[in-house]
């Protein structure tokens, strides 16, 4: 995987309509001329040159673009379409830019004009042998594939150890009682442990998706050309196989056309920010409450209020599913409509998923610190855990065990903290015998003990009681956090396996390309 340091820059790439060539109009060589090895001179300048051009910002995927150059080349030569020297001159040539690096590049519409103008400033014409059987179209598909798989390991792996922080704090607290809540409304208490395995959960199914989203991005698109195919006798799957794809794209014009994988993956994403938002918004929420403490590495204070720790992190980070919604719009906004095969639209595409994936990562990675770092307030929430008769659910049930019909139960109980409210007091025994006084026309001592009722007053016997699979009784959630361990080892090992898979096929790549020159 790539170690290359992430970046929200705006990236965009160019295509490909137009034939190859190394002269200019005037037949002058490229050497003797200001064009490209792609344009010559005919469509070396003017004032959209600029507006055209996405060199600087294709800096993300020049390592992508040097690997598929060097894959196309062996192929050529292992397939006998250019010579063996040739192909040897040309993968030394590509080994010098990638030693000196993107910015080093002569001028050029994007990475792979000047890459390939670098190559023939080396090797001369012959260097322009690198784009026989090749368009940019199906270059730069394969070059986006090849970076933004990448990335989204690099996002599934920041969602395990997420997954790993909230685990942990989960199994840490998990018989620490807290109010849960509904409509922000106390509702029944509940376990720390509990609620954070919710998000874990969450996030599970994140991973799945950023997986599911990745196997459609692993597919090869090169030597589609332009999008009608090549009459060379070219070797998809080798190339395929030495940049580490798990299959080809078949239809050469899909191949080059599609950018579905961009939509699911900003959708998968998209999903993942949702999810973190959601946990941002509670960590606010919490903090404000005097719930949790955060980290101060975590924190901010005010310019003018030294009093103030404000969770400033997390407000980021509940903000970047905004970000993230809208380049999933924007995305989708942009392909729609366009016709087959290649429209210069698509060097707009992209950058919305590389914006995304960054910002989503990131956001990610800064949860985990997070929460690794909050410090739960145990007392406070174990205080807060029976407000506003929050067990008042768990009295009803015992109602409706004794062989009341629920609704009934729920009616006797909802009486209860109308007088409780009255009287300005928490619910207690006399006041729920009184109701069903009232309710019923007898003691709740005919239907339940009293010692069960003020049982399941008690907040954590209340959360105890609600042992059902997936409820927060510590049975129930010892459960969960077995499996919960179970699918996060699974997904780590999945990941990690791919991760070896490419690598594997890097590998064997420049074996290849050593042997060649």
């Amino acid at each position: 995987m790539s170690n290359s340091p992430r970046t929200t820059e705006m990236a965009g790439f160019g295509g490909d309509d137009g034939e190859f060539t190394l002269d200019g109009d005037d037949g002058d060589s490229l050497g003797g001329s200001d064009g490209t090895a792609v344009r010559g001179d005919r469509f070396s300048g003017g004032p959209a040159r600029g507006f055209l051009s996405s060199l600087a910002a294709d800096e993300r995927i020049f390592a992508a673009d040097v690997a598929v150059d060097r894959a196309h080349v062996v192929m050529l030569a292992e397939q006998d379409v250019i010579e063996d020297d040739i192909a040897a001159e040309i993968l030394t040539a590509l080994n010098v830019v990638e030693v000196e690096g993107h910015a080093a590049l002569p001028a050029g519409e994007d990475v792979h004009e000047a890459i390939e103008t670098a190559v023939v400033e080396q090797v001369g014409p012959d260097g322009g042998k690198m784009h026989t059987a090749r368009s940019r179209n199906d270059e730069v598909a394969t070059c986006i594939r090849y970076r933004l798989r990448e990335d989204l390991l690099d996002a599934a792996t920041a969602v395990c150890d997420l997954r790993a922080v909230l685990f942990e704090a989960a199994e840490a607290h998990a018989e620490t009682t807290m109010p849960g809540f509904t409509h922000l409304q106390h509702a029944q208490p509940t376990t720390v442990g509990h609620y954070l395995l919710s998000y874990e959960s969450a996030l599970a199914r994140d991973t799945e998706r950023l997986l599911d989203a990745f196997e459609r991005v692993n597919r090869s698109p090169l030597g589609a050309a332009a999008f009608a195919g090549t009459p060379f006798d070219v070797d998809r799957e080798r190339t395929a196989e030495l940049l580490g794809f798990d299959e080809v794209i078949t239809n050469a014009t899909d191949a080059v056309a599609a950018r579905d994988f961009l939509v699911e993956s900003a959708a998968a994403l998209a999903a993942l920010a949702t999810t973190l938002s959601g946990l941002a918004e509670d960590v606010v929420l919490f903090a404000n409450q005097g719930y949790l403490e955060l980290s101060d590495d975590y924190s901010s204070t005010s310019s003018i209020m030294p009093q103030k720790k404000n969770p400033d992190t997390f407000e980021l980070v509940r903000s970047v599913a905004g970000d993230a919604s809208g380049s999933l719009t924007g995305l989708l906004t942009t392909l729609k409509g366009l016709p087959r095969a290649y429209n210069r639209d698509l060097q707009n595409a992209t950058p919305h998923v590389w914006a995304t994936v960054d910002a989503v990562t990131e956001a990610t990675e800064v949860a985990a610190g997070g929460v690794a770092t909050a410090t739960w307030n145990e007392e406070t929430l174990a205080a807060e855990a029976g407000s506003n008769f929050s067990t008042a659910t768990g009295v009803a049930d015992l109602l409706a065990m004794a062989g009341l019909p629920f609704r009934t139960a729920h009616e006797v109980v909802a009486t209860a903290g109308e007088l409780a409210s009255a009287a300005g007091t928490e619910p207690d025994y006399a006041i729920i015998d009184e109701a069903t006084e009232q309710t019923l026309g007898e003691s709740i001592a005919a239907y339940v003990e009293r010692e069960a009722v003020e049982t399941a007053l008690d907040p954590a016997a209340s959360v105890t009681m609600r042992d059902s699979a997936g409820g927060p009784a510590p049975d129930a959630v010892a459960d969960a956090l077995n499996e919960a361990e179970r699918s996060l080892t699974s997904d780590r090992a999945v990941v990690e396996g791919i991760a070896e898979g490419i690598a594997a096929a890097h590998d064997e790549l420049t074996a290849e390309v050593t042997d060649h020159v």
